[in-house]
């Protein structure tokens, strides 16, 4: 078994992505590529995000701190430290109202990230 202290990482994240031009840092909490299940801290200085991308697997967005806003299409959602977000199946984009760090929590489908793409652009009308 393994513990980790996301407060910690926060914190550390934190202080990375403050001082990086892109204004966010992140770093890998569990699983990666070989892995289905993925879990990412990623800390945005206040204004800062990930500009509007597809939705690979079901996820979620766990607030650890801050306060972000989560964008899919013309809805939004506002979140604060120690909410959660389920993400839309559908192209979305985070930024943060202050500065913030969350836990992104991704199961990743079975269909490769070509795959999804081309089946959700058959699905769009």
């Amino acid at each position: 078994m393994q513990k980790l202290s996301l407060d910690a990482l926060a914190q550390q994240q934190l202080r990375r992505a403050v001082e990086v031009s892109a204004g966010r840092s992140a770093t890998t909490v569990y699983g990666g590529h070989e892995h289905s299940l993925r879990q990412t801290l990623i800390a945005f200085r206040e204004g800062a995000g990930m500009s509007e991308h597809p939705n690979p697997g079901q996820s979620t967005l766990q607030v650890l701190r801050g306060r972000v806003r989560l964008t899919a299409g013309d809805d939004s959602w506002d979140a604060r430290s120690g909410d959660l977000l389920l993400i839309p199946q559908a192209r979305h984009a985070v930024t943060a109202l202050e500065d913030a760090a969350v836990l992104l929590t991704v199961v990743m489908n079975d269909e490769s990230p070509q795959e999804v793409s081309s089946r959700r652009a058959r699905e769009t009308p």
